[in-house]
């Protein structure tokens, strides 16, 4: 099991030794719904419930840790523990007694903090999660499969902040590009993060903002922004060839606009780099 060094210890038992282990793939964000302290919070698993989360975290910052980031813990239904042993993460933050509050500054950069650490310690992706099972970050009303019945955890303040301010400060903290590299030459992962460089809005900071005719929008523009991409190249064959240079053959621009087609970190690119244009025109 794992312990993070930034929390203090309160080890939940016999949970700690009884539950099985996970592979931790996944970080899910919640709002207890109580003005608690983390010791508190321990307290309410150790004598009064049968769930629990492998943290706590209170108002001022205090951060607690009731669990091994390696062993299941009971906050977040089918994401406790999948048939494959993997798993996710959780942590529970005081909130007031109905969730509508945002995070303190103080809880917000122990959140930050710690999203960095279970990064580095055990891989999770620098992503928002995209389904139940994908992995990645994420809060407790993002997917169904995460609750049951429903929920609304943990209040939209505190989603605004996660999309705005929260997973974007744990990228940056961590170093991340804004997408997987896996398929790029280390020279195409330098020249697309100058490209993003100086972005200022996430695809996910707009998205609440977009009716579904908008969204089906957005697919068909990325579908012309990878049609502009081949024809970028074109272009730049025929410039080439104005100045006598060897030429890009047809089969170098087929093979762009398959590499386009087949690859989800370029798909991705691209259709972030609408997305922004779009943010930008609902934003004037």
């Amino acid at each position: 099991m794992a312990w993070y060094p930034g929390a203090s210890r309160m080890e939940l038992q016999p949970e700690s030794d009884a539950q099985p282990a996970i592979r931790p793939t996944q970080f899910i964000l919640h709002s207890i719904a109580a003005p608690w302290t983390a010791r508190r919070t321990y307290e309410f698993w150790r004598d009064s419930s049968s769930l629990e989360s492998h943290f706590g975290l209170g108002f001022e910052g205090d951060l607690a840790q009731y669990i091994g980031t390696e062993t299941r813990a009971d906050a977040n239904y089918q994401a406790n523990r999948r048939p494959d042993g993997t798993g996710a993460v959780s942590i529970e933050t005081a909130s007031n007694l109905k969730h509508t509050d945002p995070w303190t500054d103080r809880q917000m950069e122990q959140l930050v903090r710690l999203g960095v650490w279970l990064h580095q310690r055990h891989g999770i992706p620098l992503r928002v999660c995209r389904t139940a099972a994908d992995p990645g970050f994420g809060y407790h009303s993002l997917h169904a499969a995460w609750s049951v019945g429903g929920t609304a955890c943990p209040g939209a303040a505190r989603i605004r902040q996660f999309r705005t301010e929260l997973f974007p400060e744990i990228e940056r903290r961590a170093g991340a590009t804004p997408a997987e590299e896996d398929d790029m030459t280390p020279e195409q992962a330098r020249m697309l993060a100058e490209l993003h460089r100086d972005r200022k809005v996430a695809p996910w900071q707009y998205a609440g903002q977009l009716e579904r005719g908008d969204a089906w929008q957005v697919l068909r523009d990325a579908a012309t922004g990878a049609a502009a991409a081949v024809a970028g190249v074109q272009e730049l064959k025929a410039r080439i060839a104005e100045v006598g240079a060897p030429a890009l053959t047809d089969a170098h621009v087929a093979a762009l606009a398959d590499k386009v087609a087949s690859s989800p970190s370029l798909a991705n690119r691209i259709a972030e780099l609408v997305a922004e244009k779009l943010a930008a025109r609902l934003a004037e």
